[in-house]
């Protein structure tokens, strides 16, 4: 039955992305008006972290950031679903890819890349940054995800961003397939999607991140010293409704050789500077500071008596 209803909606989705660019936008101007006006999806949380964040703004200005959010957002949603049938030519006439010399600089060493990128413009564009690569086609290129708890989704997320030659590894096994393909002779760049909100018990590092104290996860950048990777930060920009531009930005020549965290902190400082230049293109709806730095001292506190 769940591989029936996956079918479906497989195959509603798949309709969906044979639509143009033009057709798709008019149905996201039309989800918006639901999501915005008489759904109200999140527009609590969203308005909480707009106000924390930018405290300097005025609430017209916040409210002009509300808006443009919530249209992106639902335009992510029907460029998201474009992946399925878009061809790779098609694609890269609105994906624009910066300095990926420099990335194959670091496969010419004969070493890995690792990616890191935010919740910012949309990253699910990113599982084809193999097109991005003239010197090396065949080196793996993928992403590290958590699995949905819903298969159905879960199984078409997949589709989605295998679509255009992307990898798709559980974060569980991401150490061990590295590894793997290490020992095969095959380099690889895989994207760390790294602004997440860790689990209490994951947590190791807090950071200022947009004006709030704010847990990160630190378990990717001790992934990347192990392996002594080139890290990049994968740096985008939407110049105009449904292009968007990659920029790769290099935080780590030699992961290894860094001092404990300090690929992390470029990270966020880089993001940071994104969400400040255009903030309407940041995944406000996601209830991110959640966990406070006063309530993990307490449960640290309880576990140590």
């Amino acid at each position: 039955m769940k591989k029936f209803t996956y079918y479906l909606l497989y195959g509603f989705v798949y309709a969906l992305s044979l639509l143009p660019f033009c057709v798709l936008f008019l149905l996201s101007d039309v989800v918006f008006l639901l999501v915005f006006y008489v759904a109200r999806y999140r527009r609590k949380i969203v308005w909480k972290n707009l106000t924390t964040s930018f405290p300097q703004k005025s609430e017209q200005e916040l409210r002009q950031v509300e808006r443009r959010f919530y249209r992106w957002f639902c335009d992510s949603i029907f460029e998201t679903f474009k992946l399925l049938s878009m061809s790779d030519k098609k694609l890269l006439r609105h994906l624009e890819f910066r300095n990926a010399e420099q990335m194959e600089q670091v496969f010419d060493e004969g070493r890995d890349i690792a990616a890191m990128m935010g919740h910012y413009c949309n990253w699910e564009w990113l599982s084809a940054v193999g097109l991005a690569f003239k010197r090396h086609p065949d080196a793996v290129m993928g992403l590290i995800y958590h699995a949905l708890r819903n298969d159905q989704a879960d199984w078409l997320s997949l589709a989605i961003r295998s679509a255009h030659g992307g990898t798709c590894v559980n974060k569980r096994y991401m150490l061990r397939q590295l590894m793997q393909y290490k020992s095969e002779g095959r380099r690889s760049l895989f994207g760390y999607i790294s602004d997440q909100t860790p689990k209490w018990e994951n947590i190791h590092l807090w950071l200022d991140f947009l004006g709030h104290d704010t847990p990160v996860f630190t378990g990717g950048e001790r992934i990347m010293h192990k392996m002594d990777d080139g890290v990049f930060y994968l740096e985008m920009s939407r110049p105009r409704r449904g292009y968007y531009v990659c920029t790769f930005r290099l935080l780590s020549w030699h992961a290894a050789q860094e001092e404990e965290n300090a690929i992390t902190r470029r990270f966020f400082q880089m993001l940071e500077a994104d969400i400040n230049r255009e903030p309407a293109y940041y995944l406000w709806t996601h209830n991110r500071w959640k966990r406070t730095h006063e309530e993990y001292d307490k449960r640290k506190q309880s576990q140590q008596s």
